[in-house]
């Protein structure tokens, strides 16, 4: 009986190994086939259009905070001026995650391993998390949670969901890239409320 524990034991771990590699391998096949359909059989007159949005990520996630805050000082208004900070921490919060997880996860552009991805733009870091969402749903949930207003809520999240789009419709992120994004941008978001909320009540 002593003989057969390690035995089984890795005959086990074998199995357990072989299941976990063919779940990663099946995983990466969905991720890749939905990436194939959405890129190469996208509409290619809709190919300004998403490359605006998605340049346009970087100068919205700064200049809502910029904009509130300043509004705020410039009108002696305490609580915007909290929310403005509040949106700008959220977004630094966010940057930083996603930055640290890039580098820590180094997963290459799909258009790397895939050539045969129609790239739209050639992009000079890593894919996992993408950086646009999570940047976009940083601010789209943080605006939310600072303004509760269906008139914010749905024009923000609406603005986040279609620059997560646009970055499969141009062939540089994996739609994991993308989901993980959103769940780092949100989670921050979220995060950084509850934090400032417990400060200030202090």
């Amino acid at each position: 009986m002593k003989i057969l524990q390690p035995k089984i034991f890795i005959f086990l771990f074998i199995n357990l190994f072989s299941l976990q590699f063919s779940s990663l391998i099946f995983a990466q096949n969905i991720d890749i086939d939905i990436l194939k359909n959405t890129n190469i059989n996208r509409n290619k007159n809709l190919d300004a259009g998403f490359h605006f949005l998605s340049d346009a990520d970087i100068f919205v996630v700064i200049a809502t905070p910029t904009v509130l805050t300043s509004v705020g000082l410039l009108k002696k208004d305490s609580i915007l001026t909290r929310k403005g900070l509040y949106i700008f921490a959220s977004v630094a919060t966010t940057f930083a995650l996603t930055t640290a997880i890039k580098y820590a996860v180094h997963r290459q552009r799909p258009y790397i391993t895939y050539p045969f991805l129609d790239n739209q733009s050639v992009e000079s870091d890593y894919s996992f998390p993408s950086g646009h969402t999570s940047s976009a749903f940083g601010v789209a949930t943080s605006v939310s949670l600072a303004f509760p207003k269906w008139y914010v809520i749905a024009p923000a999240y609406t603005w986040a969901s279609l620059t997560a789009y646009s970055r499969l419709h141009l062939g540089v992120h994996y739609p994991s890239d993308v989901f993980a994004g959103a769940l780092v941008g949100a989670g921050c978001a979220i995060l950084t409320h509850h934090i400032n909320k417990k400060i200030f009540k202090r």
